[in-house]
């Protein structure tokens, strides 16, 4: 936010209620990354949600910065008191994002949710004015190309994220507010901050 839309801001007393980012993106598509600069290029106006699950600590994951880490009955107890702003069980595990982090918009710029698009959604739902900005791989060939590199999986689980990648394409394409390509990083970099820079401008906020 500039020095002029402050001043803006305390002469019609209003407090300039921050934007809620929902990022969404196949694996392969380079959102971690892009996720990852974007926190950079905004500094401490930015704050990343951190997401419940109920599945194990994987490598070097620590509990409060890459995942809140709960068993399976905690999780379920939140979800009855309606804790949750979204949440969803993939593959028996539950993922839930917390209701406090979209009243973190009062004191931050941006809250970014780096979720799937199912979560995506369930947020959109609750919180129309949250912005959906789906990341999309330059081509088929070259996500797949970016899966195969990564050498950690089969031919055959390669093939089911290919498939579940063009699934939830079609589902971003057809719900998401923008779509951005990531076939450069700065470039797809400076086209999210041109929606969030946009988006500020909107009456409503």
């Amino acid at each position: 936010m500039d020095e002029m839309d402050m001043r803006r801001d305390e002469m019609s007393g209003k407090k300039r209620q921050g934007t809620l980012l929902i990022l969404s993106a196949p694996s392969g598509a380079g959102k971690t990354t892009l996720a990852r600069r974007l926190g950079q290029a905004l500094g401490d106006g930015c704050l990343f949600s951190i997401s419940y699950t109920t599945r194990a600590p994987r490598g070097a994951e620590q509990n409060g910065v890459d995942y809140h880490f709960i068993e399976r009955p905690g999780f379920e107890s939140m979800i009855d008191a309606g804790e949750f702003l979204e949440w969803a069980e993939v593959h028996g595990n539950f993922y839930g994002t917390h209701r406090s982090y979209a009243d973190a918009a009062r004191d931050h710029e941006v809250v970014v949710f780096d979720i799937d698009v199912q979560g995506g959604e369930q947020i959109k739902r609750k919180h129309p004015e949250a912005v959906s900005v789906f990341i999309l791989p330059p081509s088929g060939e070259e996500l797949a190309r970016r899966l195969r590199s990564r050498g950690t999986e089969s031919d055959e689980a390669v093939e089911r994220r290919l498939l579940a990648a063009r699934q939830e394409i079609e589902r971003g394409e057809a719900c998401y507010d923008y779509l951005v390509v990531n076939d450069d990083l700065e470039r797809a970099l400076a086209d999210v901050l041109a929606i969030l820079r946009a988006e500020s401008c909107r009456r409503a906020r």
